[in-house]
């Protein structure tokens, strides 16, 4: 009776499959093939942890500058612009578990001059608690933030805004004119216009589209030009650390009811966030298709294998290995190939990201709130990386190992 045996056993098929792999080889030109394989995945695999990694630090910067200026949540009206608030609903706001603060604001397009020098803006009157929703006072480039001064008005301005008119911080003469159009038709001979001073106190900078538009003066300043006592145009709200924001949100919401409308940071910037994400994904499809490219040279080099091992695989069906063991030793040593750059692209990626993230060696084209390309590596890309490598790596194992299984147990000598 020959002697014979089954090759069920999966530990026996991955040490064929590794020692296939790591074997030396007839030829040279087989490990060649099989280390750029390996090279290109860890290249591939280096890069879509890369991508992502830019991606979410220039997420992580714009939401720090937006934070700067835009609350946690922020409450409109859901129709017209502005709205006024009961004492009691304002008080129901505060003791939502997980809100810290809720500051009243008013905005309205306004017309400015200082020196001689005019331009439009967007002036908003906050009260106290705006910056501690919004920590506007650690942005303040020149001069402070001050508001009020004893009787007098004063303002703080966007750096835009302080270039367009040229303001001086330092001169504690000239006031910065505001008007305000009236809500009411006047007559032929009526000021079509109401006007008020205030006088610059700082300058404060976040991101450009801020920078160009804003005059922050106190709530009592902007509804006095407004002729609008008790009006306010949003609650903006700060919510504790550690907080799900969301979730604090749908409590506002189902608290307010259908006639306002609550939204979160991401939402309050969904247009921009998404386009961001689009741009992400997109990012990581390419390098993921041209990762599918490099597979190619994977596929030879298994191929390659496959043609040099011709006896064995023959010697090991007639020892009674069926067609499929054949083909999943083949499919475990494309597996091992894979793994093997995708630990090499992990090892290349966060190299690479400590660099940056020390010395910042990718400086960044142009102006931008930091210089270098920020990234902010996160767990869930290693695992989306390795995911979409593996899947790469198993669809290229595929055709060498169909071709393994039908390689006959006779093998001629050529």
């Amino acid at each position: 009776m020959p002697f014979s045996f089954r090759l069920h056993n999966q530990g026996l098929i991955w040490r064929v499959a590794r020692r296939y792999l790591f074997a030396k080889k007839s030829t040279n030109i087989i490990n060649l093939i099989t280390g750029i394989a390996v090279f290109g995945l860890a290249v591939g695999t280096a890069a879509l942890i890369l991508i992502l990694s830019v991606f979410n630090g220039f997420e992580e910067v714009i939401n720090s500058l937006y934070s700067s200026f835009n609350p946690d949540i922020k409450i409109t009206p859901a129709q017209g612009k502005t709205f006024t608030i009961q004492g009691e609903l304002y008080k129901k706001l505060e003791k939502i578990p997980g809100v810290a603060f809720v500051s009243q604001t008013l905005e309205e397009v306004a017309f400015f001059e200082y020196d001689g020098k005019q331009d439009f803006g967007n002036l908003k009157g906050v009260d106290d608690n705006f910056v501690k929703v919004t920590q506007l006072d650690s942005t303040v480039r020149e001069g402070t933030y001050q508001l009020r001064n004893g009787d007098v008005d004063m303002a703080v301005v966007s750096m835009e805004m302080r270039n367009q008119l040229a303001i001086n911080i330092d001169d504690f003469i000239s006031p910065l004119v505001v008007y305000m159009p009236k809500r009411k038709e006047a007559g032929a001979l009526d000021q079509q216009f109401r006007r008020d001073i205030t006088y610059p106190s700082g300058t404060f900078a976040v991101q450009q589209e801020h920078n160009g538009q804003y005059v922050l003066t106190t709530l009592d300043f902007a509804r006095a030009l407004l002729n609008m006592p008790d009006a306010i145009s949003a609650l903006e709200i700060k919510i504790k650390p550690d907080v799900n924001s969301r979730k604090v949100a749908k409590t506002i919401s189902k608290l307010l009811g259908p006639k306002y409308v609550v939204k979160d940071r991401y939402q309050q910037q969904e247009a921009f966030m998404k386009l961001m994400l689009l741009e992400k994904w997109m990012s990581f499809a390419i390098v993921s298709l041209m990762l599918l490219m490099v597979a190619f040279n994977m596929i030879g080099a298994l191929w390659m294998i496959v043609l040099e091992k011709k006896k064995d695989i023959a010697i090991l069906k007639s020892m009674g290995a069926r067609d499929n063991t054949i083909r999943n030793i083949f499919l475990a040593e494309g597996l091992l190939l894979t793994v093997l750059g995708v630990v090499l692209g992990f090892v290349l990626a966060l190299s690479i990201y400590f660099l940056q993230k020390q010395f910042g060696i990718v400086s960044m084209p142009g102006t931008f709130a930091v210089d270098a390309y920020p990234v902010s590596i996160r767990f869930i890309d290693f695992v989306v990386v390795c995911i979409t490598v593996l899947t790469i790596g198993g669809l290229a194992s595929i055709p060498p190992a169909l071709r393994a299984r039908q390689i006959p147990t006779v093998v001629r000598e050529e």
